[in-house]
């Protein structure tokens, strides 16, 4: 790689770390502050805060791999995350930053739990805070391992000091920013996720001579490279159960902490609209960007003759190959961007949840707002180390170790969420069983041999899926069977309708 990259690579990591100083600076001393901003996101920041958070290195890295391997029959992906992202939109937001405010200023999703169920036990918060903690230590590891991957593809350096040096600047900004810190640089890093994602897929366009010839290209490869209908890699149709597992990506939106957290701190009800209309937008272009990357890139390799050893490269592969060393740079910084967003807002809400939900209310109740924030960035750091170990063992797919904790996320937290905002008689017992009864089955899923041949049974369905029902028809029966009933909760809900009245 060329000194010019480096620059660009340098100037992107200075960047990050100012903004972490400028949010340290800015941002109120107080756990509020430090773990929700305040609760004072404009539409903008929201939205590409909300998307850079989600889309992580699997938006570079595992879209862009699947499509090449599998063709566009990866695209049901996309499709049903689309969906669930605009209907996660339309139903959460709204009533969620409306009752976290209203259910004593919740500032994590355990403490929103335990505040609208009125569990005087805890044993809510302990349940919801442990999947929290476990999950995105697993979540935080795949974006430590897709900068691992990064830094030895396109520098030659070792995998290891790539995840070193990936944790060690995200860490930085976290630690001293919090949550201002992450919000406003991804922020940015969606900016430059979005202009990566349209210009390389159109570079690669224009050197195989047009769309055209492009898609000849891929046709002369495989014919099953086009269909929606045929796994390109195994050459098997995909049935029924096949896209409604793919499709099913989208349910985990409901359920996963670090995007629905920044509905909770968006300044008003009325800036939901805007939030939804940019952060919708960003992520239809990006996500068929990411997905022609893959699909054009194999193209292009296949034509030029080149080896490529690990299909979720092909981005770092492609800005190496197409452009200058300068623009280079800024593309690699893209998949850094990607990267390191989403790191940061998973370290974050489990540094939250340690902080807010395991210290405070198990160590020391009466602790001081700078108490809280220290504890917060202790737990940063304590998290982050876990993630880096977990990220120097057993190297799995990107998009594999995504899969796993995203499914754990919306099984467990997905049909909670919606149904604590939308049916009243949800009941605390309800809300408990429902939790487990989501994390439990999409952990047998994956692990126990309950397939053909001792196989997993992810292999016949995303894990997503059977939690998602299971853990709704758990919160429904056992809702049925002993339903809430509560003058404080009827209390809670009318001052909820009286906020939505009066933000609206």
């Amino acid at each position: 790689m060329e000194f010019s990259s480096y620059i660009s690579l340098a100037i992107y990591f200075i960047a990050m770390l100012g903004i972490g100083f400028y949010a340290y600076k800015n941002n109120e001393e107080s756990a509020s502050g430090y773990l929700l901003g305040g609760r004072k996101l404009s539409a903008p920041v929201t939205a590409l805060s909300a998307g850079a958070s989600d889309m992580s290195g699997w938006m570079l890295m595992g879209v862009p791999g699947a499509m090449y391997l599998s063709g566009a029959s990866s695209l049901w992906i996309a499709f049903g995350l689309i969906i669930g992202a605009w209907l996660n939109y339309l139903i959460v937001a709204p009533k969620l930053r409306a009752f976290t405010e209203v259910a004593n200023d919740a500032i994590t999703i355990p403490d929103y739990l335990e505040n609208r169920f009125f569990d005087d036990s805890r044993m809510l918060r302990i349940i919801a805070s442990a999947v929290i903690i476990v999950f995105f230590t697993v979540y935080t590891s795949s974006g430590i391992v897709a900068g691992g991957k990064l830094f030895e593809s396109s520098f030659g350096l070792a995998y290891h000091w790539g995840v070193i040096i990936t944790a060690g600047v995200v860490v930085a900004y976290t630690l001293v920013g919090g949550f201002m810190a992450v919000s406003l640089t991804d922020f940015i890093q969606g900016c430059i996720m979005f202009v990566a994602l349209v210009l390389v897929p159109t570079v690669v366009t224009f050197e195989l001579g047009g769309v055209n010839q492009t898609l000849d290209s891929l046709n002369a490869i495989s014919p099953h490279l086009l269909s929606l209908s045929i796994d390109a890699n195994t050459g098997q149709t995909i049935g029924i159960i096949g896209i409604v597992s793919l499709l099913s990506w989208g349910l985990g939106y409901f359920g996963q902490p670090h995007i629905i957290v920044r509905f909770m701190a968006i300044k008003s009800l009325k800036a939901l609209p805007s939030a939804r209309r940019i952060g919708m937008s960003w992520m239809i272009v990006s996500l068929f960007g990411a997905a022609l990357t893959g699909l054009f890139g194999l193209a292009y390799v296949t034509e030029q003759n080149i080896l490529l050893s690990d299909h979720e490269t092909i981005f770092i592969v492609l800005s190496q190959l197409l452009f200058h060393p300068l623009i280079g740079g800024f593309l690699l910084a893209a998949i850094l961007a990607a990267i390191m967003s989403t790191i940061s807002s998973q370290l974050l809400v489990t540094s939250s949840s340690l902080t807010r939900d395991v210290y405070l209310n198990f160590f020391k109740r009466d602790a001081s707002e700078k108490t809280q924030v220290l504890v917060g960035r202790i737990s940063v750091l304590i998290v982050s180390i876990a993630a880096i170990v977990l990220a120097f063992g057993e190297n799995k797919t990107i998009l594999s170790l995504v899969s796993n904790a995203w499914a754990g996320f919306g099984a467990a937290f997905g049909p909670l969420i919606i149904l604590s905002l939308t049916w009243k008689q949800v009941s605390k017992e309800a809300a408990i069983a429902g939790v487990l009864t989501g994390a439990v089955v999409v952990i047998a899923w994956i692990y126990l041999p309950l397939g053909n041949n001792g196989e997993s049974m992810s292999s016949v369905m995303y894990e997503i899926a059977p939690g998602f029902i299971c853990s709704a028809l758990a919160i429904v029966i056992v809702s049925k069977i002993k339903p809430a009933n509560s003058n404080e909760l009827d209390l809670m809900y009318d001052k909820y309708e009286r906020y939505l009245e009066k933000d609206n």
